[in-house]
């Protein structure tokens, strides 16, 4: 049963389309077309190098995090959601995303360049090679309008949908690394210049981890400078629950993105003797509107989100184009409201479920 469970999540995430390699992470300084833009990703990575592609990384462990700075140039007709990767015609600046140079830093560069200026970090999910997580931490910099500098923190997902235990190993291997990037992320900063953090899947996991060691450190003042999005967060609910019990209301509240039809989600609560994941929660179940109030937080349904890439990876459709507007002014805006809430795609607005808490 279990191999043909893994099965099936491998067709159903790895689609029919070849995957590119790290190949595309071979530099290209050529002339950039008029029209493209450039994207500096401040990245650090508990994966170990490449011995055979400077600047690229795999799926090995490194205790010594490496800390890095790229830049990535999205072509004049790139499209809102999607990453232009290249075709059989070959790498181009005209027509796809490209790495354009790579610097590595020391610890202390990297956090020189932090206090510049206001940072966004984004934490990927399961089954994400390093490639993917730069560019995908691109597009979503430009697509959204974030007007912070993106910063990937990239743990040792093997890449490979046949390997969610390893990749739940590995994403375990990576707390202690994020906490430290939490911590120089919020260095210097007040609670009011609170840092957006976007953690997909089971980088939500993740990162939930690291918030709940955090806490028990008594580092409260990380904690009351940045603002959690979980986006299908691959977690447990009953864990989700405890996890909440150490961690306690959060000065900036967080929010959690659910979708209904999430196969990837209902195929890990197989895995999981059933268990329901956070990221398939009802939002119209009292007890999830319950656990919503109790905790301070905010269930966001995105169901309704039309998207041609899979359930799993809506959010992005939610953070890209117009929706992009919305969710700045709504979740990171003036309005702060705890509760159960479905993002109506007809006028961009999201709808209370049952009660909702003002914070």
């Amino acid at each position: 049963m279990l191999g043909r469970l893994l099965l099936i999540l491998t067709l159903a995430l790895a689609g029919c389309a070849a995957r590119p390699g790290p190949e595309v992470l071979a530099p290209d300084a050529g002339a950039l077309p008029e029209g493209a833009r450039l994207v500096r990703v401040l990245t650090m990575t508990t994966r170990a190098p490449e011995a055979n592609l400077p600047g690229a990384f795999g799926d090995s462990r490194s205790i010594r995090p490496s800390w890095l700075e790229y830049e990535v140039s999205v072509p004049p007709g790139h499209r809102p959601g999607k990453i232009e990767w290249p075709d059989r015609n070959g790498s181009s600046a005209d027509r796809n995303f490209v790495m354009r140079s790579r610097q590595t830093l020391s610890r202390d560069a990297f956090a020189k360049r932090l206090s510049r200026e206001g940072v966004g970090l984004y934490v990927h999910g399961f089954n994400t090679r390093f490639h993917e997580a730069l560019f995908r931490t691109a597009q979503l910099s430009v697509d959204a309008h974030i007007e912070e500098k993106p910063v990937l923190f990239t743990w040792p997902s093997a890449g490979d949908p046949g390997a969610y235990l390893a990749d739940r190993d590995a994403s375990d291997f990576s707390r202690a690394a994020l906490a430290d990037l939490l911590r120089l992320l919020t260095k210097g900063r007040s609670a009011s210049d609170a840092v957006p953090v976007l953690a997909h899947s089971m980088g939500a996991r993740l990162t939930m981890e690291t918030l709940v060691q955090l806490r028990l450190a008594g580092r409260d003042d990380v904690l009351d400078r940045i603002e959690v999005i979980l986006a299908a967060p691959d977690i447990d609910i009953d864990l989700f629950r405890a996890q909440m019990v150490s961690l306690g209301p959060m000065k900036h509240p967080i929010t959690v993105l659910v979708s209904s039809d999430d196969l990837a989600l209902k195929l890990s609560s197989r895995l999981s003797a059933r268990r329901i994941r956070l990221g398939l929660v009802d939002v119209r179940d009292p007890a999830v509107q319950r656990l919503a109030v109790a905790t301070g937080i905010r269930i966001v349904d995105i169901t309704d989100i039309p998207t041609d890439d899979p359930a799993h990876s809506r959010y992005v459709g939610l953070l890209s184009g117009e929706a992009g507007a919305v969710v700045e002014s709504t979740l990171f805006g003036e309005v702060r409201l705890a509760g159960a809430f479905v993002f109506n795609q007809v006028g961009g607005v999201f709808t209370g479920i049952g009660d909702v808490l003002a914070d």
